[in-house]
């Protein structure tokens, strides 16, 4: 199963989101949580579990894609 992480603008700035934790982190740039959920992905993906992070544009659409896939 691909676990999720998305990134996505929020009224104080911008929320990292993985399908499997309850909260959110928050960062008070787009290139912050892109760098943190690239982090996660990669530590995700070296635990076992391919992963996919999605990238959404202050007007709600989809900028970008990333899949982790699982290492070695």
């Amino acid at each position: 199963m691909v676990q999720v992480i998305t990134v996505a603008a929020t009224a104080g700035g911008w929320a990292v989101k993985h399908d499997v934790a309850a909260n959110a982190m928050m960062f008070t740039s787009g290139a912050k949580a892109e760098r943190a959920a690239r982090k996660l992905g990669v530590t995700l993906a070296q635990t076992g579990a391919q992963t996919e992070i999605q990238i959404y544009l202050r007007d709600g659409s989809l900028g970008g894609r990333f899949v982790c896939p699982v290492e070695g």
